[in-house]
């Protein structure tokens, strides 16, 4: 087999492949011939230092492929079988051992690469849209970073249950995949200065809900659109952490949030039901990933390059 191997963190250059021993699946594990990575901003804080890992380390926690041997005391998953899942499991590779219990078999007439691209994305907006802040009609959403995958997921919910979507991004192209995702409208963050163009767009009266992906270079801003008893959910950092927070600057009425998919999902079988219901979506057409690019295993640094520089309108994948 052949695998991405980090041997030192550092920039994406230090990505490498290198051939290996096929793995043997331990107990409750199965062997998974992959066909599609996702690449996630979890990949490229472990590959630059930012979060430790034990080196040597191959990335990757997302990925679709075909089930070809299993492991001591697996009874429901056979060999053959066409499978996701998204959990740590080295899934840049051209195989990967995942716990059985974390498998989610995909259903006929999705292809493996929508099913990267709309599961973790798709857990994580399903998740923000569900159970941490519920748009209804007649609500207002701010999305930032909407041209993005979670961000364009998240869109698409939101607009479902009949809110109104006001969608952040940094550039262009971005700007065209939040439109395609169904914002109402789309303003440019780029500047820090967005939150007077989001109160005049609501006449003065602020969005219910503030999605926040991106962090320091946001908050805020993000805080000031918020209407009373408005829910700032924060999710990401792509634009590095927040600041320590006042509690005075929640005006006496906001809510503030920091949701996490492992927590609101903490057993495979909540986190199974879950990617069942993003992936039946995405078998409906009630959901559609986006796709940005799709690299050879070879070519990992261009991945975390197009991802890192936050242009990625959508999932960026890699095949073996």
């Amino acid at each position: 087999m052949r695998r991405v191997v980090l041997e030192r963190q550092g920039p994406p250059d230090v990505l490498r492949v290198a051939e290996a021993a096929e793995p043997e699946p331990g107990a409750g594990e199965v062997l998974v011939r992959v066909t599609a990575a996702g690449v996630n901003v979890v990949d490229l804080f472990q590959r630059s230092g930012a979060y430790r890992v034990t080196l040597p380390f191959t990335p990757g926690m997302e990925g679709a492929g075909v089930v070809v041997r299993t492991g001591p005391g697996v009874t429901d998953v056979r060999p053959g079988l066409r499978v996701a899942w998204a959990v740590p499991s080295a899934s840049y590779a051209t195989h990967c051992t995942v716990a059985a219990e974390r498998l989610v078999p995909l259903p006929d007439g999705i292809a493996d690469e929508d099913a990267v691209a709309a599961l973790l994305h798709g857990m994580t907006a399903h998740m923000l849209a569900t159970d941490v802040f519920l748009p209804v009609e007649g609500d207002t959403c701010l999305v930032h970073a909407a041209g993005g995958g979670v961000g364009g997921l998240l869109c698409q919910l939101a607009v479902r249950r009949g809110a109104r979507v006001i969608g952040t991004a940094s550039s262009p192209a971005k700007a065209k995949a939040a439109g395609e995702s169904g914002a109402d409208h789309v303003i440019d963050y780029s500047d820090g200065r967005f939150a007077d163009r989001v109160l005049e767009l609501t006449g003065g009266r602020g969005v219910d809900v503030v999605y926040d992906a991106v962090g320091r270079d946001t908050f805020e801003q993000g805080l000031a659109c918020l209407r009373p008893r408005g829910t700032f959910v924060s999710y990401g950092q792509t634009g590095g952490p927040v600041e320590p927070v006042d509690l005075g600057a929640l005006r006496g009425t906001l809510f503030l949030t920091k949701p996490s998919l492992g927590r609101y999902d903490p057993t495979p079988d909540l986190a199974r039901r879950r990617a069942a219901a993003v992936l039946g979506m995405v078998g409906e057409g009630t959901l559609r990933p986006r796709i940005h690019g799709v690299h050879p295993l070879t070519d990992a640094a261009a991945a975390h390059r197009a991802v890192e520089s936050r242009e990625a309108a959508g999932k960026v994948l890699l095949v073996p």
